[in-house]
């Protein structure tokens, strides 16, 4: 065993060296299809949470239920001054969260809903256009 947690520590800090695409083969080998995270630094730090788990394992039975069944489901908000990014058709947008409502393009909107609509013509859930919400979330 103390081998194995050894081989771990060395695998996972060969991580950071590693290229998007260096990534995704090492995934691969290990794992199959690599998600299609496009940040390495994403992949670099599931990959390596992944390769800990195998060894010393994954979340317990009750935080795997509470993550997945808890009564209060967690979702991220978005506070003041934070930027928001999301690719849509080929263009990335960006928006500043204020005290009371967006700012996007120099122009202020009262919602990321009120954004997400300008932005595809289309009514969406805002928080759930800028990934802060899970298409399932309630």
């Amino acid at each position: 065993m103390r081998k194995a947690k050894a081989r771990v520590r060395d695998d996972v800090a060969a991580l950071a060296a590693m290229s998007l695409a260096e990534l995704r083969t090492e995934w691969e080998r290990r794992y199959g299809a690599a998600p299609r995270h496009r940040s390495a630094d994403l992949l670099r730090r599931v990959l390596a949470w992944r390769i800990q788990a195998d060894i010393h394992g994954g979340f317990d039975a009750p935080t795997r239920r509470l993550l997945e069944n808890g009564p209060n489901p967690v979702r991220p908000s978005a506070a003041p001054g934070e930027r928001l990014a999301r690719e849509w058709e080929g263009r990335r947008y960006e928006v500043i969260v204020l005290e009371d409502g967006v700012l996007f393009e120099q122009r202020k909107f009262r919602s990321l809903s009120e954004v997400a609509r300008h932005i595809t013509g289309m009514r969406w859930n805002g928080p759930r256009f800028f990934g802060l919400r899970q298409a399932n979330a309630r």
